[in-house]
């Protein structure tokens, strides 16, 4: 396939208000891509668009607050903005959530809750949308995994099992999707400095002050700016890459994972321990 056009292109994109997605939200505008950007933050989206706005006035940007745990009211959401937006060239499907907590510290509500907006929610957006961009030549789809995708650590059996079934799906589509017309990409972004651990939940079943070490644990991997990492992305999506790794951390995890895929959780734990993040 041919580079993927940004300019004069509309792009959809989950998780808009923050972190990753704010900075791909910025980017976008950069290289000139009309904006439908949804987030269950009104007053994150709100906050960006009015900073957008001005500095791009020939765009057209709007704001769709949603829950994606909503799953079921998907296809209403995608039917709101396919009114404003007619042709989308690309579907940027990055909202996440994250659960801590050990399998038996957290409830099937819980881990099911993130199971809906991780994965089931880009399967649902990806189906409402896929019309669409099969309808315009060049079009794009991005479901945005993680490190945890790539490997499953302890205490992220929510989070990591809702991150390896994107991964998947998103496998799959890349066969199938291209010779329809449309591109694909996974992303696997590493420890970005966003606010995941701090706005994560954990299982009603762990304990206060583990709860604070989980966190501060997390805190301490988020390194790379979220800028730098959605500058990493975009350069995947023009280039119409399968596969973008986001971070010398998933670079080398997932090197890792691949040569020791039975024991690679013993090498982590040595790693964590040798500069002061084991439990």
């Amino acid at each position: 396939m041919q580079p993927y056009v940004f300019a004069g292109g509309t792009a959809v994109l989950t998780g808009a208000a923050s972190g990753i997605g704010r900075a791909l939200a910025s980017r976008l505008a950069e290289r000139g891509s009309h904006l439908a950007l949804i987030d269950r933050d009104e007053e994150g989206l709100r906050t960006l668009v009015a900073r957008l706005r001005p500095e791009y006035p020939e765009l057209r940007i709007s704001v769709h607050p949603f829950d994606l745990s909503r799953t079921a009211e998907i296809p209403d959401l995608a039917d709101a903005v396919l009114r404003e937006y007619p042709r989308v060239t690309l579907l940027v499907n990055n909202a996440g959530v994250a659960l801590g907590g050990a399998f038996t510290q957290v409830s099937e509500e819980e881990f099911d809750w993130v199971m809906d907006v991780n994965f089931r929610a880009v399967v649902a957006m990806t189906r409402a949308f896929l019309p669409a961009l099969r309808s315009e030549l060049g079009s794009h789809l991005v479901n945005v995994s993680s490190l945890f995708g790539l490997i499953g650590p302890v205490g992220q059996s929510a989070y990591s099992s809702s991150k390896f079934a994107v991964r998947g799906f998103t496998e799959v589509l890349r066969h199938e999707l291209p010779p329809l017309g449309v591109g694909v990409t996974a992303v696997h972004p590493g420890g970005v400095r966003t606010n995941i651990a701090r706005n994560a939940r954990v299982g009603n079943g762990v304990g206060a002050s583990d709860a604070q070490a989980g966190q501060r644990e997390f805190e301490r991997l988020l390194r790379l700016d979220p800028a730098q990492a959605a500058g990493i992305i975009l350069r995947g999506v023009e280039r119409r890459q399968p596969r973008v790794l986001v971070g010398n951390d998933a670079r080398m995890l997932d090197l890792l994972a691949r040569l020791r895929p039975g024991s690679y959780g013993q090498v982590i734990e040595v790693l964590m321990r040798s500069t002061g993040g084991g439990r």
